[in-house]
Order: C-alpha cells, then structure tokens, then sequence
C-alpha cells in the first residue's frame, strides 16, 4: 500500500456498529469499510459547510421549525447539485485509489448510499447547525 493510501486509512475511525459479513453485497460492504469511517472523519467539515451553505441562503433555515429543517436538509443536498457535488468531494477526496477503482464501478448507487449517509448523520446533528454553536 502506497503511503497516501496508509496515511488516510489510519486516520478513520473504527466504526463497531458497522458490520463487515462475509456475502455481503458489494455496496454494503464498501458503504460500511470505506463510506461510514470517511463521513465520520469529516463530520466537522460536513456541519460547517452546511452551516455556510445555510448562511449563503440567506439563514431561511434558522426561520423554520424542526421538522421542516430535517426536509431542508434533505432536499438541499438532494437537489443542489453543486452543493451535493462539494459534498461528495469532501469525501472522494479520502478515498484510497484502490477505493476509487471499486467506487467509480458503481458510483451511481454508491453516491446514492453517500449522500443519503450524510444526510442522516447532518439531521441526526441538527443543534449543531445553529449559528452560535461551535465546532471543535
């Protein structure tokens, strides 16, 4: 393994709940060993580009109620494109290069799988979103 290749996987953190089971499907099996350690290595990232995001929108988010904030951020990332393609950036960005073999195989349901991930873990953080909340 080439040492960028190392560097970056020795930064993820492990994930427990994120199961590796022999006769997986190849798109699980990708989603849990590369998609869920990446999104949570760049969890800070991902909040604070959201949080610009939201700024750049003129704050209309901070004027709705918490339900309608949850559907935000759903259909910002869903239907932005420009917006879900930084997104997915952020993340190819850490891939290793055999990783990027094996994504760019599939990379229609794997970006489905990315994107629906980061949306989870963004709602599933919504207080971090508020505009007096600090990230580490």
């Amino acid at each position: 393994m080439k040492a960028r290749d190392l560097k970056l996987t020795e930064l993820r953190p492990q994930i427990l709940s994120a199961r590796i089971l022999p006769g997986m499907r190849a798109e699980e099996f990708f989603q849990n060993k590369t998609l869920r350690p990446i999104i949570k290595l760049q969890n800070d990232l991902l909040i604070a580009v959201f949080k610009n995001y939201i700024q750049k929108n003129k704050n209309r988010f901070y004027d709705i109620n918490l339900e309608k904030r949850l559907a935000y951020i759903e259909h910002a990332i869903h239907k932005d494109i420009k917006f879900r393609n930084s997104l997915k950036g952020i993340i190819l960005g850490q891939f290793t290069l055999e990783e990027y073999e094996l994504y760019i195989q599939n990379s229609s349901a794997l970006n489905k799988r990315m994107m629906n991930l980061v949306i989870q873990r963004i709602q599933d953080q919504v207080q971090l979103l508020e505009p007096n909340c600090v990230l580490n």
